[in-house]
Protein backbone atom coordinates (compact mmCIF):
# COMPACT_ATOMS: atom_id res chain seq x y z
CA UNK A 1 0.00 0.00 0.00
CA UNK A 2 1.07 3.16 -1.00
CA UNK A 3 1.66 5.71 1.81
CA UNK A 4 0.04 8.80 -0.35
CA UNK A 5 -3.31 6.50 0.39
CA UNK A 6 -2.91 7.13 3.23
CA UNK A 7 -2.17 10.60 3.42
CA UNK A 8 -4.31 12.43 0.60
CA UNK A 9 -5.91 15.42 1.93
CA UNK A 10 -9.32 16.68 0.82
CA UNK A 11 -9.00 20.52 -0.68
CA UNK A 12 -10.44 23.17 1.91
CA UNK A 13 -12.46 24.44 -1.69
CA UNK A 14 -13.99 20.87 -1.76
CA UNK A 15 -15.29 21.12 1.72
CA UNK A 16 -16.61 24.57 1.22
CA UNK A 17 -18.17 23.31 -1.64
CA UNK A 18 -19.71 20.04 -0.07
CA UNK A 19 -21.97 22.45 2.40
CA UNK A 20 -23.56 24.21 -0.32
CA UNK A 21 -23.78 20.81 -2.94
CA UNK A 22 -26.98 19.07 -3.07
CA UNK A 23 -27.67 15.33 -3.57
CA UNK A 24 -30.16 13.21 -2.68
CA UNK A 25 -28.58 11.59 0.36
CA UNK A 26 -26.65 14.24 1.55
CA UNK A 27 -28.97 17.61 0.47
CA UNK A 28 -27.12 19.66 3.05
CA UNK A 29 -27.56 20.84 6.62
CA UNK A 30 -30.03 23.92 6.79
CA UNK A 31 -28.45 27.15 8.33
CA UNK A 32 -30.48 28.27 11.16
CA UNK A 33 -28.17 28.65 14.31
CA UNK A 34 -26.94 31.76 16.00
CA UNK A 35 -24.04 32.63 18.31
CA UNK A 36 -26.45 32.31 21.27
CA UNK A 37 -27.73 29.02 19.55
CA UNK A 38 -24.17 27.92 20.15
CA UNK A 39 -23.72 28.98 23.09
CA UNK A 40 -26.41 27.67 24.63
CA UNK A 41 -25.12 23.64 22.92
CA UNK A 42 -21.74 24.61 24.68
CA UNK A 43 -22.56 25.25 28.02
CA UNK A 44 -24.74 22.64 27.53
CA UNK A 45 -22.42 19.76 26.97
CA UNK A 46 -19.72 21.47 29.25
CA UNK A 47 -21.95 21.97 32.61
CA UNK A 48 -22.72 18.73 33.74
CA UNK A 49 -20.84 15.23 35.44
CA UNK A 50 -17.74 17.45 35.77
CA UNK A 51 -18.55 19.77 38.07
CA UNK A 52 -21.52 17.69 39.64
CA UNK A 53 -19.67 14.83 40.67
CA UNK A 54 -15.80 14.83 39.29
CA UNK A 55 -15.49 17.70 41.71
CA UNK A 56 -15.76 15.76 44.72
CA UNK A 57 -14.13 12.95 43.18
CA UNK A 58 -10.61 14.33 42.85
CA UNK A 59 -10.52 17.14 45.46
CA UNK A 60 -10.60 14.10 48.03
CA UNK A 61 -8.41 12.08 46.28
CA UNK A 62 -5.85 13.69 44.52
CA UNK A 63 -6.04 17.81 45.14
CA UNK A 64 -8.05 19.21 48.22
CA UNK A 65 -8.89 22.95 47.99
CA UNK A 66 -6.13 22.74 45.34
CA UNK A 67 -9.35 21.54 43.02
CA UNK A 68 -9.56 24.91 41.93
CA UNK A 69 -6.20 25.63 40.85
CA UNK A 70 -6.86 22.13 38.40
CA UNK A 71 -9.82 23.47 37.23
CA UNK A 72 -7.73 26.36 36.07
CA UNK A 73 -5.23 24.60 34.43
CA UNK A 74 -8.36 22.91 32.23
CA UNK A 75 -10.17 25.52 31.27
CA UNK A 76 -6.39 27.14 30.12
CA UNK A 77 -5.49 24.17 28.44
CA UNK A 78 -9.05 24.35 26.43
CA UNK A 79 -9.08 27.90 25.95
CA UNK A 80 -5.90 27.52 23.71
CA UNK A 81 -8.01 24.69 22.23
CA UNK A 82 -10.60 27.30 21.44
CA UNK A 83 -8.57 29.76 19.78
CA UNK A 84 -7.42 26.96 17.32
CA UNK A 85 -11.16 25.65 17.08
CA UNK A 86 -12.58 29.04 16.23
CA UNK A 87 -9.85 30.10 13.39
CA UNK A 88 -10.64 26.75 11.47
CA UNK A 89 -14.35 26.75 12.22
CA UNK A 90 -14.85 30.01 11.06
CA UNK A 91 -12.79 29.78 7.96
CA UNK A 92 -14.22 25.84 7.22
CA UNK A 93 -17.46 25.60 8.42
CA UNK A 94 -18.30 22.01 8.27
CA UNK A 95 -19.46 19.09 10.03
CA UNK A 96 -17.32 16.67 12.22
CA UNK A 97 -15.34 19.58 12.89
CA UNK A 98 -11.74 17.95 13.83
CA UNK A 99 -12.08 15.41 11.67
CA UNK A 100 -12.63 17.87 8.68
CA UNK A 101 -10.02 19.58 9.97
CA UNK A 102 -7.16 17.01 9.49
CA UNK A 103 -9.01 15.45 6.16
CA UNK A 104 -7.78 19.21 4.47
CA UNK A 105 -4.29 19.29 6.55
CA UNK A 106 -2.56 15.69 7.74
CA UNK A 107 -4.38 13.29 5.68
CA UNK A 108 -7.66 10.58 5.39
CA UNK A 109 -5.88 8.52 7.86
CA UNK A 110 -5.54 10.73 10.73
CA UNK A 111 -8.81 12.26 9.81
CA UNK A 112 -10.57 9.09 10.29
CA UNK A 113 -8.34 8.24 13.69
CA UNK A 114 -9.95 11.50 15.01
CA UNK A 115 -13.38 10.75 13.61
CA UNK A 116 -13.03 7.52 15.53
CA UNK A 117 -11.72 8.87 18.46
CA UNK A 118 -15.03 11.71 18.98
CA UNK A 119 -17.20 8.69 18.14
CA UNK A 120 -15.24 7.39 21.46
CA UNK A 121 -15.87 10.23 23.82
CA UNK A 122 -19.33 11.52 22.49
CA UNK A 123 -20.50 7.88 22.95
CA UNK A 124 -19.22 6.83 26.08
CA UNK A 125 -19.19 9.99 27.20
CA UNK A 126 -23.07 10.25 27.09
CA UNK A 127 -23.46 6.89 28.26
CA UNK A 128 -21.93 7.55 31.78
CA UNK A 129 -23.89 10.57 32.10
CA UNK A 130 -26.84 8.68 30.87
CA UNK A 131 -26.12 6.21 34.14
CA UNK A 132 -25.25 9.81 36.30
CA UNK A 133 -28.69 11.11 35.71
CA UNK A 134 -30.34 8.34 36.73
CA UNK A 135 -28.79 8.38 40.31
CA UNK A 136 -29.56 11.46 40.53
CA UNK A 137 -33.01 11.14 39.85
CA UNK A 138 -33.08 7.99 42.23
CA UNK A 139 -31.76 9.83 44.88
CA UNK A 140 -33.79 12.98 44.75
CA UNK A 141 -37.24 11.02 44.56
CA UNK A 142 -36.22 7.56 45.94
CA UNK A 143 -37.08 5.27 42.81
CA UNK A 144 -36.09 1.96 43.06
CA UNK A 145 -32.74 1.03 42.71
CA UNK A 146 -33.61 -1.99 40.60
CA UNK A 147 -34.05 -0.03 37.74
CA UNK A 148 -32.61 3.30 38.78
CA UNK A 149 -29.06 4.03 39.66
CA UNK A 150 -25.37 2.02 39.98
CA UNK A 151 -26.67 -0.68 41.90
CA UNK A 152 -29.58 -1.68 38.91
CA UNK A 153 -29.31 -4.71 37.11
CA UNK A 154 -30.63 -2.94 33.86
CA UNK A 155 -30.68 0.64 34.28
CA UNK A 156 -33.90 1.44 32.74
CA UNK A 157 -33.62 5.39 33.97
CA UNK A 158 -30.84 5.80 31.89
CA UNK A 159 -31.98 3.63 28.97
CA UNK A 160 -35.03 6.05 29.09
CA UNK A 161 -33.52 9.35 28.86
CA UNK A 162 -31.11 8.20 26.07
CA UNK A 163 -34.00 7.14 24.14
CA UNK A 164 -36.17 10.31 25.16
CA UNK A 165 -33.59 12.93 23.96
CA UNK A 166 -32.33 10.48 21.14
CA UNK A 167 -35.61 11.44 19.35
CA UNK A 168 -35.85 15.27 19.95
CA UNK A 169 -31.96 14.68 18.58
CA UNK A 170 -33.05 12.96 15.25
CA UNK A 171 -36.38 15.50 15.18
CA UNK A 172 -34.50 18.27 14.45
CA UNK A 173 -31.93 20.88 15.36
CA UNK A 174 -34.07 23.64 16.09
CA UNK A 175 -35.88 21.51 18.53
CA UNK A 176 -32.52 20.58 19.90
CA UNK A 177 -31.66 24.18 20.12
CA UNK A 178 -34.78 25.02 22.21
CA UNK A 179 -34.92 22.20 24.99
CA UNK A 180 -31.27 22.78 25.12
CA UNK A 181 -31.40 26.56 25.96
CA UNK A 182 -34.23 25.29 28.66
CA UNK A 183 -32.05 23.44 30.27
CA UNK A 184 -29.02 25.38 30.48
CA UNK A 185 -30.64 28.24 31.87
CA UNK A 186 -31.90 25.96 35.24
CA UNK A 187 -28.47 24.69 35.85
CA UNK A 188 -26.62 27.96 35.09
CA UNK A 189 -28.87 29.31 37.80
CA UNK A 190 -28.22 26.75 40.32
CA UNK A 191 -24.45 27.21 39.39
CA UNK A 192 -25.18 30.83 40.31
CA UNK A 193 -26.84 29.88 43.35
CA UNK A 194 -24.64 27.49 44.71
CA UNK A 195 -21.72 30.43 44.37
CA UNK A 196 -23.81 33.37 46.11
CA UNK A 197 -25.46 30.71 48.43
CA UNK A 198 -22.41 28.79 49.89
CA UNK A 199 -20.04 31.64 50.09
CA UNK A 200 -22.24 32.40 53.42
CA UNK A 201 -21.04 29.09 54.47
CA UNK A 202 -16.96 29.04 54.11
CA UNK A 203 -14.95 28.22 56.74
CA UNK A 204 -11.32 29.61 56.38
CA UNK A 205 -9.79 26.40 58.04
CA UNK A 206 -11.17 24.40 55.38
CA UNK A 207 -9.45 26.22 52.27
CA UNK A 208 -5.83 25.93 54.24
CA UNK A 209 -3.72 24.11 53.67
CA UNK A 210 -4.80 25.05 49.65
CA UNK A 211 -2.76 22.72 48.41
CA UNK A 212 -2.39 19.61 50.73
CA UNK A 213 0.88 18.00 51.39
CA UNK A 214 2.32 15.63 48.97
CA UNK A 215 2.10 11.85 50.05
CA UNK A 216 2.02 8.67 48.62
CA UNK A 217 -0.80 7.13 46.87
CA UNK A 218 -2.98 4.44 48.37
CA UNK A 219 -2.67 1.13 47.48
CA UNK A 220 -3.67 -0.25 44.29
CA UNK A 221 -3.04 2.60 42.50
CA UNK A 222 0.46 1.52 41.53
CA UNK A 223 1.29 -0.49 38.39
CA UNK A 224 -1.02 0.73 35.32
CA UNK A 225 -3.17 2.95 37.70
CA UNK A 226 -0.50 5.19 37.83
CA UNK A 227 0.08 8.14 35.66
CA UNK A 228 1.70 7.51 32.45
CA UNK A 229 4.77 10.24 33.23
CA UNK A 230 5.64 8.67 36.48
CA UNK A 231 4.57 4.75 35.33
CA UNK A 232 7.88 6.00 32.62
CA UNK A 233 10.29 8.10 35.04
CA UNK A 234 9.72 4.90 37.87
CA UNK A 235 8.74 8.05 40.33
CA UNK A 236 6.64 6.51 43.29
CA UNK A 237 2.73 7.69 42.62
CA UNK A 238 1.39 10.42 44.91
CA UNK A 239 -1.42 12.17 46.05
CA UNK A 240 -2.01 15.92 46.91
CA UNK A 241 1.17 18.36 46.48
CA UNK A 242 1.42 19.75 43.21
CA UNK A 243 1.46 16.41 41.36
CA UNK A 244 -2.06 15.45 42.67
CA UNK A 245 -3.19 19.02 40.96
CA UNK A 246 -1.70 18.13 37.94
CA UNK A 247 -3.31 14.54 37.67
CA UNK A 248 -6.65 15.95 39.15
CA UNK A 249 -6.33 18.57 36.21
CA UNK A 250 -5.97 15.71 33.63
CA UNK A 251 -9.06 13.88 35.07
CA UNK A 252 -11.44 17.35 35.59
CA UNK A 253 -10.55 18.05 31.60
CA UNK A 254 -13.02 15.69 31.41
CA UNK A 255 -15.78 18.70 32.75
CA UNK A 256 -14.75 20.57 29.32
CA UNK A 257 -14.67 17.77 27.41
CA UNK A 258 -17.84 18.40 24.67
CA UNK A 259 -17.68 21.87 23.77
CA UNK A 260 -15.75 21.37 20.64
CA UNK A 261 -19.30 19.82 19.77
CA UNK A 262 -20.00 23.36 18.69
CA UNK A 263 -17.77 23.02 16.10
CA UNK A 264 -19.60 20.09 14.80
CA UNK A 265 -22.22 22.79 13.95
CA UNK A 266 -20.47 25.14 11.48
CA UNK A 267 -22.93 24.23 8.46
CA UNK A 268 -26.04 25.05 10.80
CA UNK A 269 -24.60 28.59 11.59
CA UNK A 270 -26.08 31.76 9.78
CA UNK A 271 -22.85 33.37 9.93
CA UNK A 272 -20.68 30.82 11.64
CA UNK A 273 -17.32 33.64 10.10
CA UNK A 274 -18.99 35.70 13.25
CA UNK A 275 -20.66 33.25 15.33
CA UNK A 276 -18.50 30.52 15.69
CA UNK A 277 -15.61 32.07 17.83
CA UNK A 278 -18.03 33.43 19.48
CA UNK A 279 -19.62 30.45 20.42
CA UNK A 280 -16.99 28.42 21.32
CA UNK A 281 -14.49 31.29 22.74
CA UNK A 282 -18.03 32.37 25.00
CA UNK A 283 -18.76 29.08 26.01
CA UNK A 284 -15.01 28.55 27.83
CA UNK A 285 -15.49 31.19 29.25
CA UNK A 286 -18.62 31.63 30.77
CA UNK A 287 -18.05 27.52 31.94
CA UNK A 288 -14.31 28.05 33.33
CA UNK A 289 -15.78 31.29 35.58
CA UNK A 290 -18.47 29.03 36.83
CA UNK A 291 -16.31 26.11 37.29
CA UNK A 292 -13.89 28.04 39.21
CA UNK A 293 -16.32 29.88 41.68
CA UNK A 294 -17.99 26.08 42.49
CA UNK A 295 -14.80 24.62 43.51
CA UNK A 296 -13.86 27.18 46.17
CA UNK A 297 -17.09 27.42 47.34
CA UNK A 298 -17.69 23.70 47.66
CA UNK A 299 -14.14 23.18 49.14
CA UNK A 300 -14.74 26.05 51.70
CA UNK A 301 -17.95 25.20 52.59
CA UNK A 302 -16.70 21.10 53.39
CA UNK A 303 -13.36 19.97 54.77
CA UNK A 304 -12.25 18.48 51.36
CA UNK A 305 -11.82 14.66 53.33
CA UNK A 306 -15.61 14.54 53.79
CA UNK A 307 -16.65 15.53 50.63
CA UNK A 308 -19.20 12.63 48.78
CA UNK A 309 -18.17 11.31 45.72
CA UNK A 310 -21.48 10.67 44.78
CA UNK A 311 -23.16 13.76 44.73
CA UNK A 312 -21.00 16.42 46.46
CA UNK A 313 -22.32 19.64 45.83
CA UNK A 314 -25.82 18.68 47.24
CA UNK A 315 -24.51 16.87 49.78
CA UNK A 316 -22.20 20.18 51.04
CA UNK A 317 -25.42 21.95 51.57
CA UNK A 318 -26.91 18.71 53.24
CA UNK A 319 -23.97 18.93 55.51
CA UNK A 320 -24.04 22.47 56.38
CA UNK A 321 -27.49 22.42 57.17
CA UNK A 322 -29.43 22.92 54.27
CA UNK A 323 -31.47 20.31 52.93
CA UNK A 324 -33.92 21.77 51.08
CA UNK A 325 -30.71 23.53 48.82
CA UNK A 326 -29.06 20.13 48.47
CA UNK A 327 -32.68 18.97 47.19
CA UNK A 328 -33.04 21.59 44.57
CA UNK A 329 -29.18 21.12 43.59
CA UNK A 330 -30.46 17.35 42.78
CA UNK A 331 -32.97 18.50 40.51
CA UNK A 332 -30.78 20.93 38.43
CA UNK A 333 -28.23 18.55 38.04
CA UNK A 334 -30.96 15.86 36.51
CA UNK A 335 -31.39 19.03 34.21
CA UNK A 336 -27.88 19.80 33.47
CA UNK A 337 -26.68 15.71 32.55
CA UNK A 338 -30.01 16.15 30.34
CA UNK A 339 -28.31 18.90 28.18
CA UNK A 340 -25.08 17.00 28.08
CA UNK A 341 -26.76 13.86 26.55
CA UNK A 342 -28.35 15.43 24.00
CA UNK A 343 -26.01 17.73 22.96
CA UNK A 344 -23.82 14.70 22.09
CA UNK A 345 -25.87 12.66 20.47
CA UNK A 346 -26.63 15.56 18.12
CA UNK A 347 -22.90 15.62 17.59
CA UNK A 348 -22.49 12.42 17.15
CA UNK A 349 -25.43 12.48 14.27
CA UNK A 350 -22.99 15.18 12.45
CA UNK A 351 -19.72 13.53 12.74
CA UNK A 352 -21.37 10.05 10.85
CA UNK A 353 -22.91 12.46 8.66
CA UNK A 354 -19.36 13.64 7.59
CA UNK A 355 -18.33 10.53 7.55
CA UNK A 356 -20.53 8.91 5.10
CA UNK A 357 -20.73 11.83 2.65
CA UNK A 358 -16.70 11.09 2.63
CA UNK A 359 -17.21 7.56 1.98
CA UNK A 360 -15.55 6.23 5.12
CA UNK A 361 -18.81 5.04 6.07
CA UNK A 362 -22.19 3.50 3.98
CA UNK A 363 -23.51 6.98 2.55
CA UNK A 364 -26.59 5.62 3.28
CA UNK A 365 -25.98 5.66 6.90
CA UNK A 366 -26.14 9.37 7.12
CA UNK A 367 -28.57 10.43 4.63
CA UNK A 368 -30.40 13.62 5.20
CA UNK A 369 -33.95 13.21 6.61
CA UNK A 370 -36.27 14.80 4.07
CA UNK A 371 -38.24 16.46 6.84
CA UNK A 372 -36.33 16.58 9.31
CA UNK A 373 -33.62 17.83 7.81
CA UNK A 374 -30.97 15.95 10.43
CA UNK A 375 -28.68 12.90 10.03
CA UNK A 376 -31.56 10.22 11.05
CA UNK A 377 -30.54 6.99 10.46
CA UNK A 378 -27.22 7.59 11.66
CA UNK A 379 -28.63 9.41 14.84
CA UNK A 380 -31.14 6.66 15.66
CA UNK A 381 -28.52 3.84 15.33
CA UNK A 382 -25.80 5.73 17.75
CA UNK A 383 -28.72 6.47 20.13
CA UNK A 384 -29.55 2.43 20.69
CA UNK A 385 -25.66 1.87 20.83
CA UNK A 386 -25.61 4.12 23.55
CA UNK A 387 -28.94 2.96 25.32
CA UNK A 388 -27.41 -0.49 25.35
CA UNK A 389 -23.82 0.81 26.97
CA UNK A 390 -25.82 2.94 29.54
CA UNK A 391 -28.08 -0.24 30.60
CA UNK A 392 -25.66 -2.75 31.14
CA UNK A 393 -22.08 -1.35 31.79
CA UNK A 394 -20.96 0.76 34.62
CA UNK A 395 -18.71 2.92 32.79
CA UNK A 396 -17.01 4.67 36.62
CA UNK A 397 -13.84 4.60 34.91
CA UNK A 398 -14.42 6.21 31.71
CA UNK A 399 -13.80 9.80 32.47
CA UNK A 400 -10.35 9.09 31.89
CA UNK A 401 -11.02 7.38 28.64
CA UNK A 402 -13.22 10.31 27.39
CA UNK A 403 -10.51 13.12 28.92
CA UNK A 404 -7.58 11.26 26.73
CA UNK A 405 -9.68 11.17 23.26
CA UNK A 406 -10.39 15.13 24.00
CA UNK A 407 -7.18 15.83 23.99
CA UNK A 408 -6.16 13.95 21.32
CA UNK A 409 -8.81 15.74 19.31
CA UNK A 410 -7.50 18.80 20.79
CA UNK A 411 -3.51 18.51 19.48
CA UNK A 412 -4.69 17.53 16.00
CA UNK A 413 -6.44 20.92 15.48
CA UNK A 414 -3.60 22.61 17.27
CA UNK A 415 -1.08 20.66 13.84
CA UNK A 416 -4.15 22.02 11.63
CA UNK A 417 -4.08 25.39 12.71
CA UNK A 418 -0.33 25.59 11.77
CA UNK A 419 -0.18 23.61 9.01
CA UNK A 420 -2.91 25.24 6.98
CA UNK A 421 -1.15 28.75 7.73
CA UNK A 422 1.57 27.28 5.68
CA UNK A 423 0.06 25.66 2.72
CA UNK A 424 -3.17 27.79 2.71
CA UNK A 425 -1.81 31.07 3.71
CA UNK A 426 -4.69 33.33 1.41
CA UNK A 427 -7.26 31.43 2.61
CA UNK A 428 -10.45 33.71 3.70
CA UNK A 429 -9.93 33.53 8.14
CA UNK A 430 -12.51 35.77 9.66
CA UNK A 431 -11.25 34.97 12.61
CA UNK A 432 -6.92 34.87 13.21
CA UNK A 433 -5.96 32.52 16.11
CA UNK A 434 -3.11 35.19 17.63
CA UNK A 435 0.98 34.18 17.83
CA UNK A 436 0.65 31.08 15.12
CA UNK A 437 2.66 29.11 15.13
CA UNK A 438 3.55 29.56 19.26
CA UNK A 439 0.26 29.48 20.55
CA UNK A 440 -1.14 26.05 18.34
CA UNK A 441 2.59 25.01 19.50
CA UNK A 442 2.14 25.73 22.99
CA UNK A 443 -1.75 24.60 22.81
CA UNK A 444 -0.61 20.88 21.66
CA UNK A 445 2.32 20.74 24.02
CA UNK A 446 -0.13 21.35 27.14
CA UNK A 447 -2.34 18.62 25.67
CA UNK A 448 0.75 16.36 25.49
CA UNK A 449 1.31 16.81 29.03
CA UNK A 450 -2.31 16.55 30.42
CA UNK A 451 -1.96 13.26 28.57
CA UNK A 452 0.95 11.85 30.18
CA UNK A 453 -0.80 12.84 33.76
CA UNK A 454 -3.57 10.03 32.53
CA UNK A 455 -3.39 6.48 34.21
CA UNK A 456 -1.36 3.66 31.98
CA UNK A 457 -4.30 1.61 31.55
CA UNK A 458 -6.75 4.10 30.17
CA UNK A 459 -3.76 4.38 27.32
CA UNK A 460 -3.78 0.93 26.59
CA UNK A 461 -7.20 1.15 26.08
CA UNK A 462 -7.20 4.32 24.07
CA UNK A 463 -4.69 2.58 21.86
CA UNK A 464 -6.67 -0.61 21.46
CA UNK A 465 -9.84 1.37 20.12
CA UNK A 466 -7.76 4.01 17.77
CA UNK A 467 -6.42 -0.09 16.60
CA UNK A 468 -9.74 -0.94 15.75
CA UNK A 469 -10.50 1.74 13.71
CA UNK A 470 -7.37 1.45 12.09
CA UNK A 471 -8.56 -2.01 10.90
CA UNK A 472 -11.84 -0.30 9.85
CA UNK A 473 -10.12 2.16 7.94
CA UNK A 474 -7.70 -0.11 6.26
CA UNK A 475 -10.58 -3.14 5.07
CA UNK A 476 -13.37 -0.25 4.20
CA UNK A 477 -13.00 3.37 4.59
CA UNK A 478 -9.74 3.52 2.20
CA UNK A 479 -11.14 1.42 -0.70
CA UNK A 480 -14.65 3.26 -0.64
CA UNK A 481 -13.30 7.06 0.32
CA UNK A 482 -14.71 9.72 -1.72
CA UNK A 483 -10.54 10.29 -2.78
CA UNK A 484 -10.03 6.69 -3.69
CA UNK A 485 -9.21 6.55 -7.70
CA UNK A 486 -11.42 6.15 -9.71
CA UNK A 487 -14.45 6.40 -7.30
CA UNK A 488 -15.42 10.00 -8.69
CA UNK A 489 -15.93 8.06 -11.99
CA UNK A 490 -17.80 5.49 -10.42
CA UNK A 491 -20.02 7.81 -8.66
CA UNK A 492 -20.77 9.72 -12.07
CA UNK A 493 -21.38 6.43 -14.14
CA UNK A 494 -24.00 5.51 -10.96
CA UNK A 495 -26.00 8.99 -11.31
CA UNK A 496 -25.96 8.59 -15.33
Amino acid sequence: MRMSTFTRTKDVETVLHQNDAADGEHPGLKRQLKARDLMAFGVGIVIGTGIFTLTGVEAKNHAGPGIVISFAIAGVVSMLAALCYAELAAAVPTAGSSYTYAYTTIGEVFAWIIAWDLILEFALGSAVVARGWSGYLQDSLGLPTTFFGEESVVNLGAVFIVLVLGVVAAIGIRESSWVTTALVVVKVAVCLFVIFAGIFFLKAANLVPFIPESRPEAEGTSGLRQPLWQWVSGVEPTAYGVGGILVAAAVVFFAYSGFEAVANLGEETEKPGRDMPRGLIGTLLLCTLLYLGVCFVLTGMVDFRDLSEGAPISDAFHQVGLGWAGFLIGVAAVAGLSSVILVEIVALGRIGYALSRDGLLPRSIGAIHPTYQTPFRFTVAITLVIAVFAAFIPLDALAEMVSIGTLFAFFVVAIAVAVLRRTKPDMDRPFRTPAVPLLPIVSGLSCVALMACLAVDTWLRFLVWLLAGLLIYVFYGRKHSMLAPGRQDRETSAAQ
